[in-house]
């Protein structure tokens, strides 16, 4: 007698059949066009309600918004800095009489940021603190697709990009220099843009420097490219991030010495034979005039308000408003390099990766009710824990992978470039252990952070052609790791945009001493 045929197959086989029809359907050309334009949107979306929702509260100046807002109503209204009179926190609450006098004021920052946080104000007027934040709430959710669009480009992957936009978007660092007026949500947003348009100099270039004609010998030099227009695009974007703050410069020679490096490298796959002193004394003077040349003309239009009047500070020192404009800028660098004044929130550079000192942007006087005797509003720019920690790990292993690929190559871009972004962002910082400076300068490291650590998640989750069940295993530990992150953000939520909460329920979110 025949035994019973089994009503379903074995497990081992249900498991095969399975994962065959999920790869033919995650990997049909109709599923991938949608999921390609569908993806972006979802994720920019999510970063736009976190960033956009209740955006005018508090009404009130925060932390350094007393500078930039006061100082941003002032370029739209004299074209330059003035001089704000007291109580003029105050006035931009009521909308009193503002106490701006026309004399020029000694300002460290040059004026880009502020004329886009500007712009809001012109639309909103000077009492709207939605206005305030307008600019740097969308540049913020910018950010979010630009990291996005990056994490594609360098892998080639959906999922990838998607788990890096998303990182980004709910993490709280990045919400909440979103939501507040400050200068460093607005340099993230033109250092990223600046990093998206030199991969997409690298993708048009690198095939160019590398065609070579295989019968011919090895060439003593390479070809030496001018047209090259995403990285003038480059240039344009970090200067931008230059005229916002000085920071930029750190990004503008990183990314410079990036191209420099790579367009070696390509030379000597191309068979040159000279092609250290080829990348750099042939090509590089000519990539120097194709992106600092653009930096250099943004950073100076940035000043064009200053140029065409005459009450900004220093403007009338020399007969020649440039001369002028270089002894304002002495002055700004004298500033810059003796800057160590105190500040309970001060956070060096050293301590940054282990998130000892976040700052506390704003605490509420009058919190509101929130259903106990004890409340507290306050918004903090502490990082979602998980995501920083996580995104330290894996910035850890990408410089374990590049030292390891330096000795053994090839040298994968997508664990590679991660690192020309955190370098710029952090390594500077690390100079000048003295100085006064704050834990959410970390908010322009922290795309970079997202973007190694999505893909280490992908090496974690596994490659198409692992076995079923290596892939199954890592893929169900990246969504775990992935779900807790959701958790997390959802528990800080309330102290990254100031809700009123309970006392005890705001002191279960100060994890370490310094969170305080």
């Amino acid at each position: 007698m025949t035994e019973p045929r089994p009503l379903l197959p074995p497990a081992d086989e249900r498991l095969t059949r399975y994962g065959r029809l999920r790869d033919s359907i995650l990997h049909s050309p109709d599923w991938r066009r949608m999921i390609g334009w569908f993806a972006p949107l979802v994720v920019t979306l999510l970063a736009a309600v976190l960033r956009l929702v209740n955006l005018g509260h508090p009404h009130q100046l925060a932390f350094d918004e007393t500078y930039y807002v006061k100082d941003a109503w002032s370029l739209w209204t004299l074209g330059y800095e003035g001089t704000w009179g007291e109580n003029a926190n105050d006035a931009f609450i009521t909308l009193q009489e503002l106490p701006l006098d026309p004399k020029g004021a000694f300002i460290v920052h040059p004026p880009l940021g502020k004329w886009l946080i500007a712009l809001g104000m012109a639309l909103g007027g000077p009492d709207n603190s939605v206005g305030w934040r307008l600019a740097t709430a969308l540049l913020g959710t910018g950010a979010v697709l630009l990291t996005y669009l990056i994490a594609r480009r360098l892998t080639g992957s959906v999922a990838v990009a998607t788990v890096a936009g998303t990182l980004l978007a709910v993490d709280g660092l990045g919400i909440v220099l979103s939501r507040i007026a400050l200068l460093d949500g607005i340099l993230t947003f033109f250092i990223l843009l600046g990093a998206l348009f030199v991969l997409y100099d690298r993708e048009r270039t690198i095939p160019l420097l590398e065609q070579r004609d295989d019968g011919a010998p090895d060439p003593m030099w390479g070809r030496v490219l001018w047209r090259r227009p995403w990285l003038v695009a480059a240039g344009l974007a970090l200067g931008a991030a230059c005229a916002v703050k000085w920071s930029g410069l750190y990004a503008l020679a990183a990314y410079g010495l990036y191209v420099v490096v790579t367009d070696a490298l390509a030379r000597r796959r191309a068979g040159v034979v000279l092609w250290p002193t080829d990348a750099a004394f042939r090509q590089g003077p000519v990539s120097f005039v194709l992106m600092v040349v653009p930096a250099f003309a943004v950073y100076l239009a940035s000043w064009t308000g200053w140029l065409v009047t005459t009450g900004g500070y220093n403007r009338t020192l020399d007969p020649n408003p440039f001369v002028s404009l270089w002894r304002y800028h002495q002055a700004m660098l004298n500033f810059h390099v003796g800057l160590s004044s105190g500040h309970p929130y001060a956070s060096p550079a050293w301590e940054w990766p282990f998130l000892l000192r976040p700052t506390a942007v704003w605490v509420g006087t009058d919190p509101g009710p929130c259903g106990v005797d004890h409340c507290i509003a306050v918004i903090s720019s502490i990082p979602n824990p998980l995501i920083w920690y996580a995104g330290v790990a894996a910035a850890v292993y990408l410089v374990y992978h590049l030292v390891r690929a330096l000795i053994s190559p090839p040298i994968d871009p997508a664990l590679t470039y991660p690192l020309v972004g955190l370098a710029a962002a952090y390594v500077p910082w690390l100079l000048f252990p003295e100085r006064t400076i704050f834990q959410f300068y970390t908010v322009a490291m922290m795309p970079f952070l997202v973007l190694g650590l999505a893909v280490t998640l992908r090496i974690i989750a596994g490659r198409r052609e692992d076995p079923l069940h290596r892939r199954q295993s890592g893929e169900r530990t990246v969504m775990i790791f992935l779900a807790f992150v959701l958790v997390v953000s959802a528990f800080f939520y309330p102290v990254w945009t100031g809700m009123s909460v309970p006392y005890d329920f705001w002191l279960l979110h100060n994890w370490l001493p310094g969170w305080v």
